[in-house]
C-alpha cells in the first residue's frame, strides 16, 4: 500500500465530505395519481400502459395497494385478470372462499371477477404492488 501525503489525505477529506452533505434524490412526485378508495387504503394508480405480449392481453399497468395497519378492503370483483406481490409488510387475504397470510414477496394471481378482500391485521404499512392484465 502507498503513502498517503497531506494534500491527498485533505482531498479525500473533502470529497467524503462533499458526498455527506448532497441531498438525497427528490421522491417521485409526478407520474402517478393516488385515491383513497377505503379508510386507510391508498391506491396509486401510475401512468401509462405498455402493449403486452402475452396472448389474451393487449396492455399491462401498474399500481400499488397501500394500507394502514389495521385498514381493510370491501372486496370487489376484480375488473381484470392480475399479478399481485407484496413488497412490504404482510396482509391476510380472503380470496374466494379461502384465506392466506401474504407476507414479503408473496406473489399469487387473480382472474377477472375474483373476489378479494385484503385486511392489514399488523402494526406497519402493507404495500402490494399490483401488475394489471387488460384484455
Amino acid at each position: 500500500m502507498s503513502k498517503i501525503d497531506r494534500r491527498s489525505a485533505l482531498g479525500i477529506g473533502l470529497a467524503a465530505a462533499s458526498a455527506a452533505m448532497m441531498k438525497p434524490a427528490a421522491a417521485q412526485t409526478t407520474g402517478y395519481k393516488d385515491t383513497t378508495p377505503w379508510p386507510g387504503v391508498v391506491v396509486r394508480a401510475y401512468d401509462g400502459e405498455t402493449p403486452a405480449i402475452i396472448p389474451g392481453f393487449k396492455t399491462v399497468s401498474m399500481r400499488d395497494l397501500i394500507m394502514q395497519p389495521g385498514s381493510k378492503t370491501m372486496g370487489p370483483p376484480m375488473e381484470n385478470a392480475m399479478v399481485c406481490h407484496i413488497t412490504e409488510g404482510e396482509m391476510r387475504l380472503e380470496q374466494e372462499g379461502k384465506t392466506f397470510t401474504a407476507k414479503k414477496n408473496f406473489v399469487w394471481t387473480c382472474n377477472k371477477d375474483t373476489k378479494e378482500q385484503a385486511y392489514n391485521d399488523g402494526n406497519v404499512v402493507a404495500i402490494m404492488r399490483i401488475t394489471d392484465l387488460k384484455a
